[in-house]
C-alpha cells in the first residue's frame, strides 16, 4: 500500500470529511450491523472512521492500521482519547502483523482501490478474521471520474468492478458475499462472512 499523496492525506484530515464520515459514511457502510470483539479496520488514514466506529460500537475495540507513518501518528492523536478500546500500528494491507482468526469483524472504507494488488489485502482479511466474522466497506469503481481523481492527485492506484471484488471475496474463502453498486456506480458496498458457509 503506499504512502498517500497530499491531497489524500489532507482530504483524510479535513473536518468536512470527519463530518461525512460520521453522519453518512459509517452508517451507510454498516447498513444496522452491531460490530462487536475485536475489529480491524485496514487503512484508516488519519483515523476518522475508526472514531467514529469506537463512538458508535461501545461493543467494539478497534485496532486502526495504515501504512503511512504520518497518517499512523495522526490516527494515534485522534484516538488516544479511547484509551484500551482503540490501537493504532503502521501495517501493510497485503501482509497483516496479527494471528490467524484474530479478529471478530473487518472495516475496509474506500481504500482498495489505494493497494496495487488489493486481491492481497483481501487474502489478509480471510486470514485474520475468525470464521463467522463480518467483513464491511465500500470502495470506488473503475470510473471515468475516479481515475481522473487519481490521476489528477498522481497517487498509484488500481480501481476495481463490482465483479471483480466479489469474485475475490468468493474466492479467497468468503460466503454470503454481497457487493451492491451504489451512488450512481461510483462505489460499492460490500458485506462478506469469513470461513466456509455452515
Amino acid at each position: 500500500m503506499p504512502v498517500m499523496s497530499r491531497v489524500e492525506a489532507a482530504f483524510c484530515r479535513s473536518a468536512p470529511w470527519r463530518a461525512f464520515t460520521g453522519r453518512i459514511v459509517v452508517p451507510w457502510v454498516l447498513r444496522g450491523e452491531d460490530l462487536a470483539g475485536e475489529v480491524l479496520e485496514i487503512g484508516s488514514g488519519a483515523g476518522a472512521n475508526a472514531a467514529v466506529i469506537a463512538e458508535t460500537q461501545p461493543q467494539a475495540s478497534i485496532t486502526a492500521t495504515d501504512l503511512d507513518p504520518t497518517m499512523v501518528t495522526a490516527a494515534r492523536a485522534r484516538l488516544a482519547k479511547y484509551g484500551t478500546r482503540a490501537t493504532v500500528a503502521e501495517a501493510d494491507s497485503t501482509r497483516l502483523p496479527f494471528d490467524d482468526d484474530h479478529f471478530d469483524a473487518a472495516v475496509s472504507l474506500l481504500m482498495l482501490h489505494h493497494v496495487i494488488d488489493w486481491e492481497a489485502a483481501i487474502r489478509e482479511l480471510a486470514r485474520v478474521v475468525r470464521p463467522g466474522g463480518r467483513v464491511v466497506g465500500y470502495d470506488l469503481i473503475a470510473t471515468r471520474g475516479a481515475r481522473l481523481i487519481h490521476l489528477a492527485d498522481r497517487s498509484p492506484h488500481r480501481l476495481l468492478s463490482p465483479n471483480e471484488l466479489c469474485g475475490s471475496l468468493i474466492a479467497s474463502g468468503f460466503h454470503d458475499v454481497d457487493v451492491n453498486p451504489a451512488l450512481g456506480g461510483l462505489v460499492a458496498r460490500f458485506h462478506a462472512t469469513a470461513g466456509p458457509a455452515l
